[in-house]
């Protein structure tokens, strides 16, 4: 299993800004730079990553970005699912989804579901405070 690109740079943006918890808020530009993701991407993903509740956008003097709430409460599960939806597996497992030509005599498909909660549960157990003060390694 890999992030996508969007997911990973989401994860490293939301990083970013925790780092500037409790300070001046930041813009996507000064975020483009800390993190080496270019502007335009940044800005997708700030747009998302307020939609889904994690970032808090304010306009004006003193406007800027800041964490909707406190990076020991957001997860890194919260940060992949604001990017790319409920986190799945396999198709199958999505409600709705009827594309895969084994599915009606698929034994695994019931245990699909089994499986997400378990890779949604090891990624809601890191904390985007765990992941915003680790240590850099060259």
């Amino acid at each position: 299993m890999r992030l996508s690109s969007m997911a990973d740079y989401a994860v490293v943006v939301m990083a970013a800004a925790a780092r500037h918890c409790g300070g001046a808020r930041v813009n996507a530009g000064q975020l483009a730079i800390e993190t080496g993701v270019p502007v335009p991407t940044v800005q997708k993903l700030v747009s998302r990553l307020v939609a889904a509740g994690l970032l808090r956008s304010v306009r004006g003097v003193g406007g800027g970005l800041k964490l909707a709430r406190p990076a020991a409460a957001i997860t890194l599960a919260d940060i992949v699912e604001a990017v790319e939806g409920p986190i799945a597996l396999a198709s199958c497992a999505e409600h709705g989804r009827h594309d895969c030509t084994l599915e009606a005599a698929c034994a695994v498909r019931p245990q699909w579901p089994q499986v997400n909660a378990a890779v949604r549960g090891a990624l809601a157990q890191v904390s985007l405070m765990q992941l915003s003060t680790a240590e850099v390694v060259p």
